[in-house]
């Protein structure tokens, strides 16, 4: 369809175009005019995602997407609604028990009527690119409005507050219990060591154990001591017993010896002097003699007597090494016993750390708890009060008009297309050439024209159809 062929059916069409306009123009502006004027309160809510004064941790749940989509869902919430009727005590009101008495004939639930009558004027616009959130609420007076608008951004602003509040609640409750049951084990665990102490007799457990170790490394260090010693003794013992008992060290360090050994020699000397000079029985010479006997009769006896002392040196020596060794026994049983004891009271004491441990942890998340349970700060704040609207929001008589102009000359053009469809007519040269292919002859005026242009009639034949008429 072209356009001139456009115009040539709505100026056919016109009134039923006209009439299609301005049946919709008057029924907008009729309705306009008698529908009751609606306001619209709006208040604004600003949400602070400032870290958490308590815990000094900002909120979590701030950084996510759909936060401020779930903002706007708890204010448009069943709980938020149930707040404000609570707030405002519109369960008491008789013109709205009036109301759902006329609409619903007392049928059904009062309140859950007034929650879906209230949400229905309800209407939430969180920001694009900020944390501010818009609540608006329309209603037939400008201060009902306002009132409600207020009334909902406090309602959101007190379920917000119970839905950080009452979980905090809980658990305080809970490490309440928690910390209770700490303490008693943690009295249970001092209790369980102080029995053990006692038992054991320790005191200072770590000071004594050194004391012992210090004790145990001397008598040690003495048995390595004694058992060289006693070495030595041994083998002097047996150099004492054997044919070199009289080149022993402790031979001849002793100075009776050595002197007896002295005299021994100028003995010896005087009677080799005697034998040169004097007979073999010269009395002197005899005297000599018995002399030099007697002298070593001594030497050998105190060589014995010397050899003997090693002998008891060497087992006193081994008695010492016994001795020491079974003190050292001792204290080693002593001090493997001390350690086990100190093993098990350190488990004991850490059964008491991991209580106390347990118990401050649990005394720490309590506190905080018990902070966050009366907590009466919110993380989102009213930004500005609704106030009673001056103008109306609705119904908006200009705009209407402006719509009803448009929607009324579509209305009216379909209209138009769609009669000239159902009653299809010939409105120019070009339809009978589209619709019938036949070719135009020419174009006559409309009976009683003044003016060859102000309407034509069509004459057309099929060229077929006048050249057979011109054959003989």
């Amino acid at each position: 369809m072209s356009f001139s062929q456009f115009i040539r059916i709505l100026r056919a069409r016109r009134w039923t175009a006209l009439l299609a306009f301005l049946a919709v123009l008057v029924l907008t502006v009729a309705t306009s005019l008698l529908l009751p004027p609606q306001y619209i309160g709006a208040a604004s809510l600003v949400v602070d995602v400032k870290p958490d004064p308590l815990s000094a941790q900002a909120y979590p749940a701030a950084a996510l997407p759909g936060f401020m989509a779930t903002q706007v869902d708890i204010i448009a919430s069943n709980r938020v609604t149930l707040r404000v009727i609570r707030d405002l005590k519109l369960l008491d009101d008789p013109e709205l028990r009036r109301s759902w008495q006329e609409e619903g004939g007392a049928r059904g639930n009062f309140q859950a009527w007034l929650v879906e009558a209230l949400q229905k004027q309800l209407e939430v616009k969180p920001s694009r690119e900020s944390n501010v959130i818009q609540i608006e609420y329309k209603a037939r007076l400008p201060g009902t409005a306002a009132l409600l608008a207020n009334a909902f951004a406090q309602a959101y602003l007190t379920t917000t507050l119970e839905l950080r509040v009452d979980p905090a609640r809980q658990f305080a409750a809970f490490f309440s219990g928690q910390a209770k049951e700490a303490r008693e084990a943690l009295e249970k665990a001092q209790t369980r060591l102080s029995a053990f102490q006692r038992e054991k007799g320790i005191v200072a457990s770590e000071e004594r154990l050194d004391v012992e170790n210090a004790r145990l490394g001397e008598l040690s260090s003495q048995l390595v001591q004694i058992e060289a010693i006693a070495t030595e003794s041994g083998s002097r013992q047996v150099q004492a017993q054997g044919a070199a008992s009289d080149r022993t060290q402790e031979v001849l360090a002793n100075p009776l010896i050595s002197n007896l050994r002295a005299d021994l020699s100028r003995n010896e000397a005087r009677l080799q002097e005697l034998n040169a000079r004097l007979g073999d029985s010269h009395p002197q010479l005899l005297e000599a003699q018995a002399s030099i006997a007697e002298v070593r009769r001594k030497i050998e006896t105190e060589v014995r007597r010397v050899s003997g002392g090693a002998a008891v040196t060497n087992t006193i020596n081994r008695q010492r090494e016994a001795q020491i060794r079974h003190e050292l026994a001792a204290q080693r049983g002593k001090v493997l016993q001390m350690k086990a004891v100190r093993d098990a009271g350190q488990v004991l004491v850490r059964e008491v750390d991991s209580a106390q441990r347990t118990f401050d942890a649990m005394m720490a998340r309590l506190q905080q708890t018990a902070m966050e349970a009366h907590s009466t700060q919110s993380y989102a704040n009213i930004l500005t009060t609704a106030q009673p609207p001056t103008e109306p929001a609705s119904p908006r008589l200009l705009l209407n008009i402006l719509l009803a102009v448009f929607g009324g000359a579509l209305l009216g053009v379909g209209l138009a297309l769609w009669r000239e469809m159902l009653d299809r007519r010939v409105r120019s040269a070009n339809d009978i050439v589209a619709g019938l292919g036949l070719s135009v002859l020419g174009t006559l005026p409309r009976p009683g024209a003044k003016r060859f242009r102000a309407g034509t009639r069509v004459v057309a034949a099929a060229a077929s159809a006048i050249s057979q008429a011109a054959k003989p």
